[in-house]
C-alpha cells in the first residue's frame, strides 16, 4: 500500500465539473493498493498518517500531528502510484490492485481513518480534477508493503 501525503491549505476533487470532496486545512492523501494487502498496512498507514508531525507548532517547528491541529483529509484513490515506468516510457500498472479488490480496501482506509478525523472522498474510478494548494510545500510518500 502507497499513500503520498500533500499538507494543504484548501483543496477539493471535481467530478463531471462537480465538487464531491473539499477540505480547508489538512491533508491531501492519493491512496494506491498492490496485491497482497490487507488490513494490516491499511492500520498501519493509517496510525502513520493520523500521527505524523507535519504541522507548525507554536514555534513555527512541524511538531504536531493532523489530529493536533484538527484538520482534515481529503483522499483520492489512485493506482497509478503503483506505476512501472522502468522499461520504455509508457508506464505499467501491473502491479496496481485490481479495481473490485483495492475499492474494498480504499473504502476500509477511510473508514478507519475516519473514525479519528474527518475525511471527503474523491469517486473511486471516476476521471477527478483535484485542486491543491499545497501548504509548505510539504509532500511526504508512505508505504508498507504487504
Amino acid at each position: 500500500m502507497r499513500v503520498l501525503v500533500q499538507r494543504s491549505l484548501d483543496s477539493s476533487v471535481s467530478v463531471n465539473k462537480k465538487v464531491v470532496g473539499k477540505i480547508e486545512n489538512g491533508l491531501v492523501l492519493f491512496v494506491g493498493f498492490c496485491e497482497g494487502d490487507s488490513m494490516k498496512e491499511i492500520e498501519y498507514l493509517t496510525r502513520k498518517v493520523l500521527n505524523l508531525r507535519i504541522f507548525d507548532d507554536e514555534n513555527g517547528v512541524m511538531n504536531k500531528s493532523i489530529l493536533e491541529v484538527g484538520g482534515s483529509i481529503l483522499s483520492i484513490s489512485q493506482f497509478t502510484l503503483y506505476a512501472d515506468a522502468s522499461k520504455g516510457n509508457r508506464p505499467s500498472y501491473v502491479k496496481a490492485l485490481n479495481g473490485e479488490k483495492a475499492i474494498l480496501l480504499y473504502d476500509e482506509f477511510n473508514k478507519k481513518l475516519k473514525e479519528s478525523i474527518p475525511v471527503e472522498t474523491g469517486v473511486f474510478g471516476a476521471d477527478m480534477k483535484v485542486n491543491i494548494l499545497n501548504d509548505g510545500p510539504i509532500t511526504i510518500f508512505l508505504q508498507k508493503e504487504p
